[in-house]
């Protein structure tokens, strides 16, 4: 479903990501590890092309994202191109990032009816089915001043699922909640076990249950990668052990 090879991404003169390479199949769940700065979340970036790369290829569900080969050399695809590629993933971010002056209801149907031009019968349908199943059917109608940071992220959630994404990409979704709010929100992850997801999280213990595979990174490249009973409980490389050893 994701095929990742060779990246590199440089910012200025810090190289961020030093040739990742990584397949995710279809179906499976994927936690990314390691510590602030290891490149995590620029390498989610990078799939949906929020981040361009400066050297590799990513493909998701076979194409090739943010670029076209053309005569031997690759171009940059058009913004429309682009849009169409970002549909094939739903982002849920660290921030939330709803619009503030819509309802919960409202910032799930915006994707469907701007971009995928359905009918708003249609995506008011499906969106009221989507905050229902995050547990939030009774607070569609609410403002996201008026709702708990665990209650806007299932929004997010939500927002992600209306586009119908072939990959949910999740940028350390339980990192801005307050600790009482990280259960809330991993349980509806955890509902989602079967869709492909790629997942940066801080919580061992989630990975530890949920992870078909877990990958950790450091210095901009991918140490280690397996099951969560060989990653956490068997690690190969040092620089994991020692990671696990603090964390843990």
């Amino acid at each position: 479903m994701v095929r990742i090879r060779g990246v590199h991404k440089r910012f200025d003169k810090v190289e961020v990501l030093r040739g990742v390479d990584l397949d995710v199949q279809p179906n499976t769940t994927t936690c990314l590890l390691g510590p602030s700065g290891s490149g995590k979340t620029t390498l989610l970036r990078c799939i949906n092309h929020l981040e361009r790369v400066d050297a590799g290829q990513i493909f998701v569900d076979g194409h090739q994202v943010g670029y076209t080969a053309r005569g031997g050399k690759l171009h940059e695809q058009s913004d429309k191109e682009i849009a169409a590629a970002r549909r094939r993933t739903g982002m849920v971010f660290q921030q939330f990032n709803l619009f503030p002056h819509r309802t919960a209801l409202e910032n799930v149907m915006e994707g469907p009816v701007r971009v995928l031009r359905q009918d708003k019968h249609e995506a008011r349908t499906r969106a009221t089915q989507l905050l229902e199943q995050v547990g939030l059917g009774e607070r569609m109608h609410h403002y996201p001043t008026n709702l708990s940071g665990g209650q806007q992220q299932r929004v997010g959630i939500a927002r992600a699922l209306a586009m119908d994404p072939k990959v949910l990409l999740f940028d350390e979704p339980t990192s801005a909640l307050d600790p009482e709010l990280v259960g809330e929100v991993l349980d509806v992850i955890r509902c989602l076990d079967g869709r492909t997801m790629i997942i940066v999280t801080h919580e061992i213990g989630f990975a530890r249950e949920c992870a078909d595979t877990i990958v950790f990174m450091d210095g901009g490249s991918v140490l280690e990668q397996g099951s969560p009973q060989d990653v956490l409980n068997n690690p190969k490389s040092p620089r994991t052990e020692n990671f696990l050893r603090r964390v843990l």
